[in-house]
């Protein structure tokens, strides 16, 4: 994607729209860094993580994440259940296994 903006008074420049709509997670304040490489500057968001959420970054629970995705959108769920005991039996049933 390439899309352009102009620096304007106070050397600021604003992040275009259709970036932003890429990018939902981004707020005012958000720390940045710029690198510069060649004859390009780089802007890399610094968003902190907290260290009890890390975990859901690591690419295994990324991959999970993924697998589970795809298991819902083809139908491969359990349930819904109308009450805790039928959850119960089902889950409790050899894969492949019917009533």
């Amino acid at each position: 994607m390439n899309t352009s903006s102009r620096i304007t008074r106070n050397f600021q420049v604003t992040i275009p729209r259709d970036i932003r709509k890429k990018f939902p997670h981004l707020k005012e304040g958000d720390p940045v860094e710029f690198r510069v490489e060649e004859n390009k500057i780089i802007l890399i968001l610094q968003k902190k993580i907290p260290a009890d959420q890390l975990y859901y970054w690591s690419p295994g629970w990324q991959e999970g994440i993924r697998e589970a995705r795809e298991d819902i959108e083809s139908g491969r769920i359990l349930g819904p259940y109308e009450d805790v005991e039928l959850a119960l039996k089902e889950l409790k049933e050899p894969i492949g296994e019917e009533d």
